[in-house]
């Protein structure tokens, strides 16, 4: 299909470097309706976007004080249509600073920063969620070793396994399972360095002198299957929605997905954004029946050549999608749908 139908439009596409990138720059020029020219950013100069993208900008990564600003700049001189985060390490410094880019021009993907805010501490959105029917893990907050100590005992270990994590984090970073059956040795011998499993005396060990002792969120530990729920929202309320599976975790990655229908979890998922009051693009996800985390970005979608959703939600922001178009689009999630990530490799000559 030639790409001749509507106007063509330039996105800023942040973290361009980041694993779900290379597919979400692909599909979104396989519209089939119009040109779409990337321009894309990253805190790495060889980021893949660098060779992927029509024009590439590395800037400071989104933690840095300079990272707004540097983004200002591109989208200063691109005047982007869209501008687009993909990291979460973004979408808070671009929500909090979200007038800067809409002076621009810029139609800014990102819900508002009051919303990214209580997403990213888990905690706080836990207890945002406490009186909605939404089943989470039970969670103590601790803030000392005995407290921690004694939250992991009321929660069944050493009877059985519970985990903690930080409030805020990504990736799996600071997870952690205990399990009083750890057999080290063979963790060291047979299994990858990115092993979650330790003991209770092990984390004992591993606080006892931290000062000042780590905010941690202390949980049940739930076992099921994990899903997830991909939206488009506006004003709270889910848009569009496309609910896949996670398996094959790699270096806390998923590798492989299916399009599944669960019309609970979605329903779960529906009260969580409208508590929260999200915009965008959104992922929460699920273990069992348990909500787990809430992503205020996209993540690795199953992408059907008609259903796209980040390109839906670029031309829903445009204005060229109304509640009929929107209803029709969902219409054509396929649960048959499958995909596995993989490796691939770039090269190239300084």
């Amino acid at each position: 299909m030639t790409a001749v139908d509507l106007a063509p439009i330039t996105v800023v596409l942040t973290a361009t470097g980041c694993p779900g990138a290379a597919a979400l720059i692909r599909m979104l020029r396989a519209n089939g309706e119009r040109d779409v020219t990337i321009v894309g950013t990253d805190m790495r100069a060889e980021a893949a976007g660098r060779f992927l993208c029509d024009r590439f900008v590395q800037v400071p990564a989104g933690s840095s004080d300079d990272y707004v600003g540097a983004l200002a700049d591109v989208v200063a001189g691109e005047r982007p249509d869209i501008l687009f985060v993909q990291s979460s390490a973004e979408v808070g410094p671009v929500a909090h600073a979200r007038a800067v880019f809409e002076d621009l021009g810029a139609r800014v993907l990102v819900a508002g920063a009051a919303a990214v805010d209580l997403c990213n501490d888990k905690g706080a959105m836990y207890a945002a969620l406490a009186d909605r029917p939404v089943p989470q893990p039970e969670t103590l907050a601790v803030r000392s070793l005995d407290a921690f100590v004694a939250a992991c005992e009321r929660l069944g270990y050493p009877d059985g396994p519970v985990c903690f994590k930080p409030p805020v984090g990504k990736g799996s970073r600071g997870f952690r399972v205990l399990r009083p059956d750890v057999d080290r040795a063979a963790v060291i011998l047979r299994e990858r360095p990115n092993n979650v499993l330790m003991t209770l005396d092990e984390a004992v060990t591993a606080f006892r002198e931290l000062e000042p002792f780590p905010r941690l969120l202390v949980m049940e530990y739930i076992e099921g299957p994990e899903h997830t729920v991909d939206a488009l929202t506006a004003g709270g309320e889910i848009l569009l929605q496309q609910t896949k599976t996670r398996e094959a975790v790699d270096t806390g990655l998923a590798m492989a997905f299916r399009t599944v229908a669960r019309p609970d979890l979605v329903g779960f998922a529906r009260e969580a954004c409208r508590a929260l009051g999200l915009d965008w693009f959104v992922n929460l996800q699920f273990k069992g029946d348990a909500l787990l985390e809430i992503n205020p970005r996209v993540s690795t979608f199953v992408y059907q050549e008609d259903f796209i959703l980040p390109y839906l939600g670029i031309k829903y922001a445009l204005g060229e999608l109304d509640e009929d178009a929107l209803a029709a689009a969902q219409s054509r999630v396929r649960t048959s749908r499958r995909t596995v990530r993989y490796h691939e490799q770039l090269f190239w000559d300084e």
